[in-house]
């Protein structure tokens, strides 16, 4: 009876961190400060950056989103409309802080240049394809 009862305790654990796993990561733009939120990429509409911004995706993005960042492996496309509707300083902002829920790491570490490059190059791209826009497995 003891052991079913931790059982039974250690399924309910393990089912409400679960839940807010999801509720937690699925609201990231929520924690952004208006501050941030504003933000405006001071690279936009520059072919360049968007050039440069391609290069460093390739290095540091392609491996969980796809090389087309349609996604792969249940990581999110960053050409459905989550990414699409989000503000430049909303972006900004996640690459720099990441998402932990979600298993987004902070890019922090790359010079904010180099972050509104990448922001430069989603932008370029087109919609999702894809109905519902899911990531490919």
């Amino acid at each position: 009876m003891r052991r079913s009862g931790i059982r039974v305790f250690a399924g309910l654990v393990m089912l409400a961190v679960s839940v807010l796993m999801m509720a937690a990561g699925s609201h990231w733009m929520g924690k952004v400060p208006e501050q941030e939120r504003s933000r405006v990429n001071p690279y936009a509409e520059k072919p360049e950056a968007a050039r440069a911004g391609h290069l460093l995706f390739e290095d540091h993005c392609a491996k969980c989103h796809g090389e087309d960042a349609l996604g792969r492996h249940g990581r999110p496309s960053l050409r459905g409309e989550e990414v699409r509707g989000a503000t430049d300083g909303e972006l900004a902002w996640l690459l720099k802080n990441g998402s932990l829920w979600k298993g987004m790491p902070s890019w922090s570490v790359l010079p904010e240049q180099q972050r509104w490059q990448i922001i430069a190059y989603l932008r370029s791209l087109p919609p999702n394809p894809r109905p519902g826009g899911e990531a490919q497995r």
